[in-house]
């Protein structure tokens, strides 16, 4: 476990050292520990959050968690459920149809006859219900590496992947990777690049959709996880602009090219993958219209 100072931590979330102490001494903060009058804080702790200042939750996120506590069929969680699995393993190379995905959703079983599927697709769809599941009751919580990690868990647990000893379920990569032929960070580097990433990406409390896309695009050149990092990054969209009172988005099939495209000229050319995500926005919209649900 790696430990952060007061000044570090308020300069994290960009509040006062003396608002820090006080949430130690308060005990608000987990994992906290005196070491002579000097406070240690774990790396990934959460800012706690004033029962005043609590922001008022979305309408769509608020029925995103009562559609999915309900276990409701047929709404906005739903809906949601099925696109974002299908489109977002279909990317990765999954080859169930969105039926296939509606069906394992609906009823928990495979139902496919006549044909030869891969039961990672399987598992890897299961565990994206769980993904997702995951972001909607922790929306509100800050981006920290452990939650970073804990989304790859619950996206590989049970795979083939899970099986191999040089594959971190939950952890960062141990091997070299590349990403559409390009080279990504070295395995001993990618603790201090996600923890440079992270800092950076908070220095703002309130994320615009700019910022969302910046930090997406960073993270998959980092590219942290052995696989999975496609499908953790596209989830982390999704949840943070939940967060952030902005509409979220799923990048479909159809768009998948134009998004690949946006991802290479971020930083050249801003507007590829800009475009890309408004055109995913309005197509979310649409079902946000259908299901009456404002934003």
């Amino acid at each position: 476990m790696e430990y952060i100072s007061v000044k570090q931590f308020a300069e994290k979330f960009g509040i006062s050292e003396r608002t820090a102490r006080n949430y130690c001494a308060n005990g608000k903060i987990e994992g906290i520990f005196l070491t002579g009058k000097t406070w240690n804080i774990p790396a990934d702790a959460v800012l706690p959050q004033r029962a005043t200042t609590r922001k008022k939750l979305s309408p769509l996120l608020a029925m995103l968690r009562e559609q999915k506590s309900a276990r409701l069929k047929g709404g906005i969680y739903h809906r949601t459920q099925i696109d974002l699995t299908y489109n977002s393993n279909h990317i990765e190379g999954s080859r169930l149809t969105h039926d296939q995905t509606r069906y394992i959703f609906e009823t928990n079983t495979i139902g496919i006859a006549d044909a030869a599927v891969n039961v990672d697709d399987i598992v890897e769809t299961v565990n994206h219900f769980r993904c997702i599941d995951y972001i909607i009751d922790h929306a509100e919580e800050p981006v920290t590496e452990s939650l970073v990690k804990q989304l790859h868990l619950l996206l590989k647990t049970g795979t083939s992947d899970s099986r191999k000893d040089w594959f971190a379920v939950g952890d960062y990569k141990r091997l070299a990777n590349e990403v559409g032929g390009l080279e990504t960070c070295p395995p001993k580097e990618v603790h201090q690049q996600m923890k440079a990433l992270i800092h950076t990406y908070h220095r703002n409390k309130r994320k615009s959709l700019k910022d969302i896309l910046d930090f997406h695009v960073r993270f998959e050149q980092i590219h942290p996880f052995q696989d999975g990092n496609g499908c953790v990054g596209r989830l982390l969209m999704f949840k943070e602009s939940l967060a952030n009172g902005i509409v979220p988005f799923i990048i479909t099939d159809e768009l998948k090219m134009f998004y690949y495209r946006g991802l290479r000229e971020w930083g050249r050319v801003d507007g590829f993958l800009t475009d890309t995500c408004l055109t995913a926005q309005d197509q979310y919209k649409k079902l946000l219209d259908y299901f009456k649900i404002c934003y």
